[in-house]
């Protein structure tokens, strides 16, 4: 055989060999990136997979005792009950849950203080120390409430943002983000208003009964 017929055959041969090599590549290309298993990488021989860090326990939910005023029911004037409610940094926040638990009502069997229905949309607190307390509809229903019954619901709120939270001078109720005269017709809220203790449920007395006469001993 000739050089010159060797060379061609040689130059055959490599174009074959390349279409063969790119027509089969797809196939034999996936087992090159196959990656190792962890076994099989040098310097991790029976070397455990690394754990994950556990994860930070969550701070625990932070309570603080407050007072809520709360309509007597069987005498005129609030009445204070005590309850646990969870702690905010933000003062707004914290008034909002505040006067959530108004509306969510007594615990111990006291009246309502705010009518039913009644939602919490927002409260937030000025640089003066005003509370804006902004309530749904609800709480300006004026059926069948005298003035007693508005002052009772007004107070409630007034009197426990205030003497819970002493950055909280006077406390102002709008209805649906609107400043509104009355809720029922009989207190003005046209003005934020300052608390009243007088409101406050008179104690019930109980009548303490008269000791016996001494007995008289026989003559």
């Amino acid at each position: 055989m000739s050089p010159r017929r060797a060379n061609a055959l040689v130059a055959v041969s490599l174009v074959v060999l390349l279409g063969v090599v790119s027509f089969t590549a797809p196939r034999w290309s996936r087992w090159l990136r196959r990656p190792l298993p962890a076994s099989d990488l040098p310097g991790r021989a029976g070397e455990a997979a690394p754990s994950r860090e556990p994860e930070p326990a969550k701070e625990p939910d932070r309570k603080i005792n407050v007072k809520l005023f709360f309509p007597a029911g069987d005498r005129p004037g609030l009445v204070i009950e005590e309850r646990t409610v969870s702690f905010s940094n933000d003062l707004s926040q914290q008034l909002e849950v505040v006067v959530e638990e108004l509306a969510r009502g007594s615990q111990i069997g006291l009246l309502p203080s705010l009518p039913a229905g009644t939602r919490v949309l927002e409260v937030f607190v000025t640089a003066r120390g005003v509370a804006y307390v902004d309530l749904s509809k609800e709480a300006a229903t004026p059926a069948g409430r005298g003035s007693d019954d508005e002052l009772n619901t007004v107070y409630s709120v007034v009197n426990s943002l205030t003497s819970n939270f002493p950055a909280v001078k006077r406390v102002q109720i709008v209805i649906e983000d609107r400043q509104v005269p009355t809720l029922a017709g009989h207190v003005d809220l046209t003005r934020p208003l300052a608390p009243d203790l007088t409101y406050l449920a008179a104690s019930t007395l109980t009548p303490v009964a008269s000791p016996a006469p001494p007995s008289t001993p026989p003559s």
